[in-house]
């Protein structure tokens, strides 16, 4: 294996506009992937996503930044960098989500990249990928599962 990019399509039933709000939005984010979620979806924003309690110890804070906002097409943030860094392609990782219209529908094409650019030596790049790998497993079918609720409130 390369642990170059992790790359999805999944084909969503809700137009690009409501998927760019469950992937952009702190009050959406949080239904489908992190406890928490404290972040501006503008180009440039910094913010911070939350797994657990983020009152416990044991939680885990992840800074992110936001790359590129142009809604309904694109939203793309880097994480997975040291705290008090700035986020480089050097030092993160990159998320992106790309919203193709597609029937009445949206055809997301998510990618996450930097895996290789992080330095990591082999074992920590295997692990990490993996990790990542079976995160995005879970919590894409969870976003898709989301987006049909938002829906069918509208």
């Amino acid at each position: 294996m390369e642990y170059g990019s992790i790359e999805r399509e999944i084909h969503i039933d809700a137009t690009p506009e409501v998927v760019y709000e469950v992937v952009s939005r702190p009050e959406h984010l949080r239904e489908w992937w992190p406890d928490e979620a404290e972040l501006t979806p503008v180009t440039g924003a910094t913010g911070v996503i939350t797994f657990g309690d983020k009152n416990s110890p044991e939680a885990t804070v992840v800074p992110l930044t936001v790359i590129e906002a142009d809604p309904p097409r694109r939203f793309s943030f880097r994480w997975v960098y040291d705290e008090g860094r700035t986020a480089a392609p050097d030092n993160s990782l990159l998320v992106t989500f790309e919203l193709v219209p597609s029937g009445a529908g949206t055809l997301l094409r998510f990618s996450e990249t930097g895996f290789r650019e992080k330095g990591w030596e082999a074992a920590v790049l295997e692990e990490q990928y993996r990790e990542h790998v079976t995160g995005w497993d879970h919590f894409l079918p969870r976003l898709v599962a989301y987006v049909a609720r938002v829906v069918s409130t509208r």
